[in-house]
């Protein structure tokens, strides 16, 4: 079966590349090409414009994403172990550590 399959891609491999490889004249394409323009990395005369001021909430930043995502991964495993649990697909064992 892998041989058969293997065959078939190296057969329908080789057929492709035949016909890119006999079709090598090019056509012009009829779709107008437009100059690339960045303003906000260069002037209109080409010179480099500095870097714009970094504006940094760090912590912040941090914090915000951090806290809600974490929050909202707990109540999805939580409630998920109470289901697995519920329906006794896993539930803990109660190790007496008695020693």
């Amino acid at each position: 079966m892998a041989t058969a399959v293997l065959w078939l891609s190296r057969n329908l491999v080789s057929r492709s590349t035949g016909v890119v490889s006999r079709n090598t004249v090019l056509k012009p394409s009829k779709t107008t090409r437009l100059n690339q323009c960045r303003n906000a990395v260069s002037t209109a005369n080409g010179g480099v414009q500095p870097k714009p001021d970094k504006i940094s909430f760090g912590l912040i930043r941090m914090t915000a994403v951090v806290i809600p995502f974490l929050y909202v991964g707990t109540l999805i495993s939580k409630n998920f172990a109470a289901l697995l649990e519920e329906h006794d697909i896993f539930v803990p064992e109660d190790d007496d550590d008695d020693d």
